[in-house]
């Protein structure tokens, strides 16, 4: 049994360069995804951008990025992480980001964690983990859970 925790930063178009450059910072190996990679039309804006990031580095720096999807009202949506067409749209500038190895272990820290919580995407099989949810706790912290995938790191 082994979990990790990682600050998963939320960018407006720029998480790639943002990786890079933690890499000449900290060295490691970086891991990307674009929306692209996961469906979306190569020609539609925001295709190129990423949906899932990472630098992790051998002496244990691990950070996770993504391109925050769409447009945001910050005026109407003031501390909001929600789903919108099939994607999470947020003005949070970061999530906590926690990874189980198997599903069970996972289901664990869901079910406590998701007391008093707001569910933003169900503990679910995805494209890149057999298990994959996000809520928010009654803390406010917006918690990105999965199960380590034989890719992920």
């Amino acid at each position: 049994m082994s979990i990790s925790t990682t600050t998963h930063l939320n960018f407006r178009g720029t998480a790639r360069q943002a990786l890079e450059f933690y890499q000449t910072v900290f060295g490691g190996e970086i891991s990307l995804a674009t929306y692209g990679d996961f469906g979306m039309p190569a020609e539609a804006p925001g295709a190129d951008r990423i949906v899932f990031g990472q630098i992790e580095s051998a002496d244990g720096f691990r950070v996770m990025a993504y391109d925050i999807p769409g447009q945001l009202d910050r005026a109407a949506a003031a501390g909001s992480t929600r789903r919108e067409n099939g994607m999470t749209v947020t003005d949070q500038p970061f999530f906590q980001s926690l990874r189980a190895d198997s599903l069970d272990e996972l289901n664990g820290y869901w079910a406590a964690l998701a007391e008093g919580a707001s569910v933003i995407e169900p503990l679910a099989a995805s494209a890149w983990s057999p298990g994959f949810g996000m809520l928010t706790d009654r803390f406010g912290v917006t918690w990105v859970l999965d199960v380590r995938a034989a890719n992920a790191g």
